[in-house]
């Protein structure tokens, strides 16, 4: 068989979930709808960091910088599916798959990044509290998410070179709603092991540093909050990294289960929904849980930022 590499192909053809056309409509719908609510939830939160005076901290930077990060990568991802899932074209350009791929994965790594960056916003917060705005300086806050940023779209860039380097011998096809590592290392008609071990090595960097950084912070944090005697103290502490602990579970145990976990431990099938949930679940969600148990955002969301 002949072999070619990615730039040789004109396009892809996303096949989703196509071999379930009931599944399909009802998809749409509920795909629809998440949309619709990520965009809105999101944006709210954006909004009101920006025109409250009160949520202008370096929780909150972070936290517009993540909810910003989720409206791309949602809307990388769910319109074009949402048009394939009303249509029989179901084909995307090279460019476009190219285009989706980095952004797609470029905003994922970005993301894991950010959320071990406000594990140590709250280790700052409550352990440091004295220091807390001597630390986390608006300068080392900018500092923190442009090298966030850079290190996200470099690890990017390098794996959408290595995978469209690869000889795919004609292969097209696509066993997914969008273009993502997993699907396209199948298409390669070459051992891809080398790759494979490469992308290993990235996803433990982005993944289990962040990781153990959210895990040393909250450590120290739960050992500085049971010093704290009154236990309304306790519970308002503890409340203030609920929400970035619920996020953080989301984000990681997703993105674990799709990149760290041996593809022979589980089907195709599985991979497409669990793709499902950190494209457009987890990003929709992800705002109200920072809404409903946050009483700053309740506050200014509720009574106006002008109010207090």
């Amino acid at each position: 068989m002949e072999q070619k590499n990615g730039s040789s192909l004109t396009g892809f053809i996303l096949l989703g979930f196509s071999d379930q056309p009931q599944l399909e409509r009802v998809l749409f719908v509920v795909l629809l709808i998440f949309y619709l609510l990520t965009l809105l939830g999101n944006t709210t939160i954006i909004a009101l960091s920006r025109l409250d005076p009160h949520l202008h901290t370096p929780m909150y930077f972070f936290l517009s910088n993540l909810r910003f990060l989720d409206l791309c990568y949602t809307t990388s991802t769910v319109p074009q599916f949402l048009i394939h899932l009303r249509g029989e074209d179901r084909s995307i350009s090279f460019g476009g798959c190219v285009t989706q791929l980095f952004f797609s994965l470029g905003l994922g790594c970005t993301e894991g990044i950010l959320l071990g960056v406000m594990a140590l916003d709250r280790y700052a917060a409550i352990c440091r509290p004295l220091h807390y705005t001597v630390i986390m300086h608006p300068r080392l806050c900018a500092l923190m998410a442009s090298a966030s940023w850079l290190i996200g779209i470099a690890t990017s860039a390098l794996h959408v070179v290595l995978i469209f380097l690869l000889p795919l011998c004609g292969k097209n096809k696509i066993d997914n709603f969008y273009c993502e590592l997993p699907p396209l290392l199948k298409l390669a008609c070459v051992d891809t092991s080398v790759i494979k071990s490469e992308i290993f090595f990235a996803a433990v960097i982005i993944l289990f540093i962040p990781v153990a950084l959210i895990t040393f912070s909250y450590g120290q944090i739960v050992r500085a909050v049971l010093r704290i005697k009154s236990a309304a103290g306790r519970r308002k502490a503890f409340g203030t990294c609920g929400s970035h602990l619920t996020v953080v579970s989301l984000f990681y145990g997703t993105a674990i289960y799709a990149y760290l976990q041996p593809s022979n431990n589980h089907s195709q099938d599985q991979g497409k929904f669990i793709a499902l949930i950190y494209t457009i679940v987890t990003p929709m969600v992800n705002p109200f849980i920072y809404t409903l148990r946050n009483k700053d955002v309740m506050g200014v969301f509720c009574w106006g930022y002008d109010s207090r």
